[in-house]
C-alpha cells in the first residue's frame, strides 16, 4: 500500500455527514455480536437511560471512569457538557461549564488519590482542571498567553494527558499541530511537533487529535494519534519520537490504554479502493502491548500479508463515527460518536 495516497485524498475529501436514524425500539444491530477472537462484544444501543428533552446531547465526545464506578461523559451541549452515569446506564447527575466546543476529557488521579476532570474545548482554547463536581480548579494559559505561539499562531486544543509526575501535555489538534508540555501549576514548559504535509514525517503531525500516556513499558512514554496518516506515534516525556505503528483505513481519535491493550475509537473509515476518509463508517480497534491489532469491534477482522496490516474497513454499519471508546472495570467498552443523531453512547458487554 503507498501511503502517501493518503495526504491527497484527506485533502480533497470530506465526505457529507452520515446519519443514521436509531429507534428506540428494536434499533438495528441491538444485541448483535461483534469484534474478534478474544475481544468480542454485545451490542447495547438503549444504554443510556437519558432523556432527551432534560439532558440532550449534540456530540458525545468522550467519556472517562472514575474509581467509584461512576462514568462522566463528555457533550458539547453548552446546557450539560457532563452526564454522570452509573454502569447501568442510569444519570445520577450533570453539570456544565458552559463549552460550545468541549471537545477532550482526561481523568487524572494524583499521587494523594484524588481525582480531577481535564476539560479541552477546541473552539475557544481553554484547558480546564477541575473537580468530578464541576468546580474550576486550574485554567491553563493559551498558547499566545504563555509564550508558546506568537500571536497569529492558529490554537485549537483538542486533548490532554497527565504524566506520573504531574505534567500536563496538550494536544493541539485542531491548530498549529504541537504538543505543548505545562507543570502541573500551569507554567509552559515545552512543546514539540508542529505541522507536516508529509505522508511520513515522524515527529510531525498532520493532526494531533488525541494524547495518553502509556505506562505498559519500562518508562512511561507519550502516545499521540495521527488520525489523518492513520497511525499512533510514541515520544519520550520530553518528546524524543521512540515508534509509530501505521493502522491503513483507520482514522483514529484518541489512544485508550487499560490493562495490556490499547482501544480506540475510529471515527471514519476509508473508501476500499483509494483509501479515502469516508465519514460514517466507523468501528472500535483494539491492539495487543506488541502494537497488533487483535480486534475491531464493528470493524472487518485484521487481516495481515507478509507481517503487514491491510487496510481495515468497517465491516458492519453498528457506528458512525466513533470518536470514543470508555473501558470499565469489567471490560465493558462504552462507544461515543460524533455527528450522529445525538446518539447517547452505546455500550458493549464484553463476551470473550
Amino acid at each position: 500500500m503507498n501511503r502517501r495516497h493518503f495526504l491527497s485524498a484527506a485533502a480533497t475529501t470530506l465526505a457529507a455527514p452520515f446519519v443514521r436514524g436509531q429507534s428506540k425500539t428494536a434499533p438495528e444491530f441491538h444485541g448483535a455480536i461483534i469484534g474478534q477472537g478474544g475481544f468480542r462484544y454485545r451490542v447495547d444501543k438503549l444504554w443510556s437511560q437519558a432523556d432527551p428533552a432534560k439532558t440532550p446531547v449534540k456530540d458525545c465526545h468522550e467519556m472517562v471512569q472514575s474509581s467509584d464506578g461512576r462514568l462522566f461523559l463528555l457533550t458539547n451541549h453548552k446546557q450539560n457538557n457532563v452526564l454522570i452515569y452509573d454502569v447501568k446506564g442510569a444519570v445520577l447527575g450533570t453539570w456544565t461549564q458552559g463549552l460550545a466546543g468541549a471537545h477532550g476529557l482526561t481523568l487524572h488521579r494524583q499521587a494523594d488519590g484524588k481525582e480531577f476532570l481535564y476539560l479541552t474545548d477546541s473552539s475557544s482554547g481553554r484547558v480546564m482542571k477541575t473537580t468530578l463536581e464541576g468546580e474550576l480548579v486550574l485554567e491553563l494559559p493559551k498558547a499566545h498567553e504563555c509564550g508558546a505561539y506568537s500571536p497569529n499562531d492558529l490554537y485549537s486544543p483538542t486533548e490532554t494527558a497527565v504524566a506520573p509526575n504531574g505534567d500536563i501535555y496538550v494536544a493541539d489538534g485542531y491548530g498549529s499541530q504541537f504538543i505543548l508540555r505545562f507543570n502541573q501549576d500551569g507554567k509552559f514548559i515545552s512543546k514539540f511537533g508542529g505541522k507536516s504535509t508529509q505522508p511520513v514525517n515522524p515527529g510531525k503531525f498532520m493532526q494531533a487529535h488525541g494524547v495518553a500516556i502509556d505506562t505498559r513499558g519500562e518508562r512511561p512514554l507519550l502516545v499521540v494519534t495521527e488520525r489523518i496518516r492513520n497511525e499512533f506515534s510514541w515520544f519520550t516525556l520530553e518528546g524524543k519520537h521512540v515508534r509509530s505503528v501505521y493502522l491503513p483505513g483507520a482514522y483514529v481519535s484518541r489512544p485508550v490504554i487499560h490493562g495490556r491493550e490499547l482501544y480506540s475509537g475510529v471515527c471514519f473509515g476509508a473508501k476500499p479502493n483509494d483509501y479515502r476518509m469516508w465519514q460514517g463508517r466507523g468501528f472500535v480497534t483494539i491492539l495487543s502491548d506488541q502494537d497488533r491489532v487483535i480486534s475491531n469491534p464493528g470493524g472487518q477482522s485484521p487481516d495481515f500479508e507478509d507481517g503487514h496490516l491491510k487496510v481495515m474497513l468497517q465491516g458492519q454499519p453498528v457506528f458512525n463515527n466513533c470518536h470514543d471508546v470508555c473501558v470499565d472495570t469489567q471490560s465493558d467498552l462504552y462507544v461515543c460518536q460524533w455527528n450522529s443523531g445525538h446518539v447517547y453512547p452505546y455500550k458493549l458487554h464484553r463476551e470473550g
